[in-house]
């Protein structure tokens, strides 16, 4: 199992904020395939946003990156609807 962190800017504020955090979990959840090798997804609060740390299946450090940019790059419209952009994902 490897962990990649990724960095989502946008707002961070609200009320409803916790639920923000569990949308985007289901979002990056909805668009990632069996082949991206996701088992879990943690998304909190940040001073810029939201970070979002990714646990994955993957032989090695380098394949998780891969892994990470596919689903995040597979995300990235539905995020941008809520008004986040992913930045590159980092171990």
């Amino acid at each position: 199992m490897r962990v990649i962190q990724a960095s989502l800017e946008g707002p961070r504020h609200g009320p409803d904020f916790p639920t923000v955090l569990a949308l985007l979990s289901d979002l990056i959840w909805a668009h990632s395939d069996t082949g991206n090798g996701l088992e879990h997804v943690r998304a909190t609060a940040s001073e810029d946003g939201v970070d979002v740390y990714l646990f994955l299946r993957a032989a090695s450090e380098a394949a998780a990156l891969d892994q990470a940019r596919a689903i995040l790059d597979g995300a990235r419209a539905a995020l941008r609807v809520h008004g986040y952009s992913a930045a590159a994902p980092r171990r």
